[in-house]
């Protein structure tokens, strides 16, 4: 009870102090940080996911080749769900004479679940989102569908045996695929239409569907309820499964945002780390005296503990309400991703993001506090009598283990953390190394510069160790800082370019090789670049290995999936240049010996499959064998058409060809597709805006996120050089005084603080920009695999800013210390 009191006593005279002030706001900067951003990669992560689910048009879909069970509605409700249903299948419609092949697309009620379906009110002109379904009685056909049969806006269908009348151009429904297979266009209709036109009898090619849709944890438990209860014959799809590229673009959401938390925290570790040394050492002549009245060793730790958890909690609570109140200003201007009936932000990022702090605070600041128990008591009459320190090694052990700890916990990200606390220590230790060398050279060049130069640099040399560490601080706060600045910059627009403003917006499917030329000529007449038509076969693998594919052992489902499944082969003399070789070598333009392929390097680790493998197809009848010569990583993201598999050119001549393309038509242009498809009725066009929309709102949303959680890091980036600045202050303060007392003027001692500090500054810059650009790299290739360009601009800014911001630093931190009266600070010492 006697330490509680004393403790509190103690601590409301010391909290004003500047070792204090810097500790509760780099605690407070860590909370702050950890929450802001574990709120909104929570509540991000939710909703671009819902995003990503208008691939499924819903949260989960359940695929069968038999109805839907009643039992299964019946589940999905009892957890609370919303559930729809669907049918596909093909079927001709007729207009008057004239039919073609359509995907018929019935719904229910509540279609879609997820996304919105979106008409026009004519072939390829303005798009508008509507609710609902088409009325009985009614379909929205698909433009390609209606120009191949000749039909508009009010003209009647027959489907079945049923005449339905067009109310709308089907522009897109949220779960359409964007593939190569679906080459006949779409037409929805409602379900309660489907019985009366007989379309579906018995032996009918029928794909059902049972959409569902919900609270996350519901859909999660009623996934659970049914999984085991299903026939092989049914397919389970999931959010994880929905949408490769909005899902990458989520990913690299995240990542930015944990980015940005992680180096907020290190820094903060840095600048706890550095305060947590003053504040222990500004403690040293208390302890003394009260071990020279008595005190013992529990007294004094269980005052310093008791004051450290003090600390802990005012940081705690003001990073808290900081954190929570930075995630309520990012969510309302983040409103439009963070669209529909999200949960609201709850207690669990607040208790992970304090319960690191602690574990921060107590990992850097105890090892230090328990040095304060063999304070001697001769310390009253010799200031430089100290305790033994620590082992260094335990202390940085006990630090590194628990930042580690509580970063893999709130981030859950292993290579983020091997790269950053791993590119970190080895900054620190040049810098370190630098400092040391800067050291030694200052104390032989110091002569030949003026007074202010000289005391300044002799002030360098003389404190050692302790300049050296000041560069590492110094350093990694402006390394830091450099790359969540002109670094973070670059890594955003290198992002952005992976899906830039001439991305393909247009696919042209199932294009003969007769109409190629026509194809062509008509983009030239309309005044657009005649577009590349890459050739597509499809096949089947039957060997790999003259071992068939389905007998075939793999490394995992999605291999045998793969290997089974009805391929789109392509050839080429070329490589594509959204695709980048990573193994083996790409045949010669004029290559003509046997064939060979090109296999897509996530396809062939799931097929287990490498360089010289013979993969056999089946291809029209007849078989074709090719060796495996290389392995190519594809940019999925640049809509341009890519293959899992690529063969050398004549390797599958004689082949039944068709072609596709990809295109980027602006909206004055797109008139001209009804001119395309009336002509060639069996070209499908698919429009990839709605996809291409969704990616770039997703980018810009996280772009607009990583700018203002930055904050953050800027702050703790200012605390560390504080610190490091607070850590020699009252050195500082006591030879100002002797100097000033000694008759050296204010000014001359002052230049004399600022010219130690533009010293360490330059070298701390130097070092920064060198670190920040290696760190840069490795976060650009290996954690987000965004190409990087080197930035000259990053040296000159880093230099600058590392005189510049330590020198303002110094101004701020040491001015009380130089303007300090002598004569006060003499008669309480250097203490």
């Amino acid at each position: 009870m006697k330490a509680l009191v004393f403790a509190i006593r103690s601590f409301r005279r010391e909290i004003s102090s500047g070792e204090v002030l810097v500790l509760l706001a780099a605690v407070g900067l860590a909370v702050a940080a950890l929450t802001a951003v574990g709120f909104l990669t929570d509540r991000i992560g939710k909703a671009v996911a819902r995003q990503a689910n208008e691939v499924l048009a819903a949260d989960l879909r359940l695929r069968s080749q038999e109805p839907v069970p009643e039992e299964w509605r019946a589940l999905a409700g009892e957890y609370g769900l919303l559930t729809a249903e669907t049918m596909l299948f093909p079927s001709v419609v007729f207009k008057d004479e004239s039919s073609a092949l359509s995907a018929i697309k019935v719904v229910s009620d509540n279609y879609p679940l997820r996304g919105s379906v979106r008409v026009a009110d004519q072939m390829f002109g303005e798009q508008r989102v509507v609710d609902g379904i088409p009325a009985s009685g009614e379909v929205w056909a698909d433009g390609a569908l209606l120009a191949r049969v000749g039909a508009d806006i009010g003209d009647t269908l027959a489907i079945g045996e049923l005449d339905l009348e067009v109310s709308a151009v089907l522009t897109y429904r949220p779960d359409q695929s964007i593939g190569f297979a679906s080459l006949a266009p779409s037409l929805l209709m409602n379900i309660d239409d489907v019985d009366r036109s007989g379309l579906i009898g018995e032996g009918s090619r029928v794909s059902y569907a049972l959409l569902v849709a919900g609270d996350e944890q519901a859909v999660a438990d009623f996934n659970t309820a049914i999984e085991d209860e299903l026939p092989d014959s049914v397919r389970i799809r999931s959010q994880e499964e929905s949408s490769e590229r909005a899902y990458n673009a989520a990913d690299r959401a995240q990542r930015f945002l944990s980015l940005t938390a992680v180096i907020s925290l290190l820094l903060s570790a840095v600048a706890v780390a550095m305060s947590a040394r003053r504040f222990a050492q500004r403690r040293m002549d208390t302890v003394a005296l009260m071990k020279s009245l008595g005190a013992t060793q529990g007294f004094v730790i269980s005052v310093a503990l008791i004051q450290l958890v003090m600390l802990g909690v005012l940081g705690v609570v003001a990073g808290s309400i900081t954190g929570f109140a930075a995630e309520e200003l990012l969510a309302s201007i983040l409103v439009d991703l963070l669209q529909g009936d999200l949960p609201e932000p709850g207690l669990r990022p607040v208790i992970l993001a304090s319960g690191s702090a602690m574990v921060l605070l107590l990992g850097f600041a105890l090892p230090s506090l328990l040095q304060l128990r063999n304070t001697p008591p001769l310390r009253v009459l010799r200031h430089d009598a100290v305790p033994p320190a620590p082992s260094r090694l335990l202390v940085a052990g006990l630090s590194l283990a628990a930042v580690a700890a509580l970063l893999y916990r709130s981030v859950g990200d292993p290579r983020m953390l091997a790269i950053l606390i791993g590119g970190i220590l080895v900054i620190a230790a040049l810098l370190y190394l630098v400092g040391r060398g800067l050291v030694a050279l200052i104390g032989r060049f110091r002569s030949g510069v003026g007074v202010a130069w000289r005391y300044g640099l002799a002030n360098v040399a003389r404190r050692g160790r302790d300049s050296a560490v000041q560069v590492v601080a110094f350093g990694l706060g402006i390394t830091v800082l450099l790359l969540l600045t002109l670094v973070r910059t670059d890594l955003l627009e290198g992002w952005r370019k992976t899906l830039d403003a001439d991305a393909p917006n247009h696919f042209l499917i199932n294009i003969q090789p007769h109409e190629v030329d026509d194809v062509g000529a008509l983009f030239e007449n309309n005044g657009m670049a005649r577009p590349a038509f890459t050739p597509l076969v499809r096949a089947r693998m039957t060997t790999i290995n003259s071992e068939s594919v389905k007998e075939r052992e793999y490394p995992n489902e999605d291999g045998r999936w793969l290997a089974n499944r009805e391929a789109n082969l392509s050839f080429a003399a070329e490589m594509s240049s959204s695709n980048e070789l990573i193994e083996g070598e790409w045949w010669p333009v004029d290559y003509d010996g046997p064939p060979l392929v090109s296999i897509e390097e996530e396809s062939a680790t799931n097929t287990g499959v490498t360089i010289g493998d013979e993969l056999e197809f089946f291809v029209a009848g007849r078989e074709v064998t090719a060796e495996i010569a290389s392995i190519r990583k594809v940019n999925w993201d640049s809509f341009q058409p890519n293959f899992f598999i690529v063969l050398s050119p004549g390797a599958l001549d004689g082949m039944p060809t068709t072609y596709i393309s990809s295109m980027r038509i602006e909206a004055d242009k797109q008139p001209m597709l009804v001119d395309l498809v009336r002509a060639h009725p069996s070209i499908s066009v698919i429009d990839l805006d709605a996809i291409l929309q969704q990616v770039r709102g997703i980018i810009e949303k996280a772009s607009l996120a990583v700018q203002a959680v930055f904050v953050f890091t800027l702050a703790a980036g200012i605390a560390v050089l504080f610190a490091a600045v607070q850590s020699t202050i009252d050195e500082r303060r006591f030879e100002s005084a002797m100097l000033r007392a000694l008759g050296a003027r204010k000014r001359t001692v002052f230049s004399g603080v600022m010219a130690e500090f533009a010293a360490l500054g330059l070298a701390a810059g130097i070092l920064a920009s060198a670190g920040a650009s290696i760190l840069a790299a490795l976060v650009a290739v290996q954690l987000f695999q965004l190409p990087y360009e080197f930035n000259p601009l990053l040296w000159v800014v880093g230099v600058a800013a590392g005189v510049v911001v330590v020198c303002v630093s110094g101004y701020f931190a040491a001015r009380g210390a130089v303007n300090a009266a002598p004569v006060d600070v003499l008669r309480g010492g250097a203490g």
